[in-house]
């Protein structure tokens, strides 16, 4: 009664609707263009939400495996100003409804709740192309292809599979995020191990700000946020990783050494992550036999919405086939109708908060926001 599923793209939205579809007992296949589970770092850290994430994960059947995997404490959260004073502080009491996992320990439990094979790595989509009659072609970068009736594009911003359904492509926010590592703070970086505290630290100011978390074994990941265009990364050579942490560095030229060290100190290679989104209320019409999750369907800036509705989109999306035997038009069209205002919702959110983060009243609008005051 059920048309197996192919999903494009291991990432979380992905790999929920597969293992919901296992639970329904519906077969789904995913096509992962990274080599393995490890071919690459997972990012850092989710908070995962009681409307959104946490509902997937229980239809995924994992909510105990994810509860798990909780670093406990890391639901604090602090908001500093350009010279270290602390202008809110709130600590991890326990009776928080958003607990903090690692991206990819969540990533690899649901990777090994799913039977073996189901996930096929090394499979990098280079097209993919209607057959007619809601069938789909998928081309491998390797010339294999294979045909398929039922098709979800799982596979991020820049996705191989929405140009079926949409001519929408990312655009850039005009900001990015540099990524540094710090490890084993507590021993080696005492200072900005303080200043990060026992979970979030956002030091804020127009136009630019620093993130930092504490992740497990005393690591401080950190994204140095900058409002510029996209020709003033392109300058720095980041394959020079001292010349551009130097410069990078730069921007934040009399900010405390507490802070600033979160960018000269890093054990790692300073990594530009360019931020890009789809336009907010993106949708397509109903095409037969495909439909986006994730990403792939309502890309915005980093808001801690993101992973969290991708997890939604595929649980919802998995449900919606379950509950309709034979008849998946019905279920994508059910999945379509309620995902497109609630990514609307989402995105057009995270605009406002992105503006109150960097915004010329930062971090001022932030701790408003946080203490109930605007």
């Amino acid at each position: 009664m059920h048309t197996p599923v192919t999903i494009v793209g291991a990432g979380l939205g992905g790999l929920v609707l597969a293992r919901v579809l296992h639970v329904h007992g519906i077969p789904a296949t995913v096509y992962e263009a990274e080599a393995s589970p490890t071919a690459r770092s997972q990012g850092g850290m989710l908070d995962i939400h009681a409307d959104s994430g946490q509902p997937a994960l229980e239809a995924a059947g994992l909510t105990a495996g994810f509860r798990a995997l909780v670093l406990e404490g890391r639901e604090a959260t602090r908001i500093l100003d350009r010279d270290g004073n602390v202008l809110f502080d709130e600590p991890d009491d326990g009776t928080g409804t958003r607990p903090e996992v690692q991206r990819g320990e969540l990533r690899r439990l649901l990777i090994e709740s799913l039977p073996d094979g189901t996930v096929r790595w090394g499979h990098k989509v280079a097209g993919v192309r209607s057959l007619g009659e809601g069938r789909h072609e998928v081309a491998f970068a390797d010339g294999t292809t294979v045909a398929i009736g039922l098709l979800v594009g799982a596979d991020g911003a820049w996705s191989r599979v929405r140009p079926l359904l949409s001519d929408a492509t990312p655009e850039y926010t005009g900001s990015s995020y540099v990524e540094t590592y710090l490890f084993d703070g507590d021993t080696r970086h005492p200072a900005a191990a303080k200043a990060v505290g026992g979970g979030a630290l956002m030091a804020l100011a127009p136009g630019q700000g620093i993130l930092a978390h504490r992740e497990s074994g005393g690591t401080l990941h950190t994204y140095v946020a900058l409002t510029r265009p996209r020709e003033w990364f392109a300058a720095i050579d980041f394959t020079d990783a001292a010349a551009a942490t130097a410069r990078i560095a730069r921007e934040f030229d009399g900010w405390a050494p507490e802070l600033t060290a979160l960018i000269t100190d890093s054990d790692t290679a300073p990594v530009l992550r360019t931020l890009n989104t789809l336009p907010v209320g993106h949708r397509w019409d109903r095409v037969p036999g495909v439909t986006l999750v994730g990403d792939a369907a309502h890309l915005a800036p980093p808001n801690g919405e993101g992973a969290n509705l991708a997890m939604q989109d595929g649980a919802e999306l998995a449900t919606a086939l379950a509950t309709h035997p034979g008849d998946a038009e019905a279920a994508l069209a059910e999945y379509e109708q309620a995902m497109f205002p609630r990514a609307a919702r989402a995105a057009a959110d995270g605009g406002e908060l992105y503006e109150l983060m960097f915004g010329d009243d930062a971090p001022h609008g932030m701790v408003a926001m946080f203490t109930g005051a605007g």
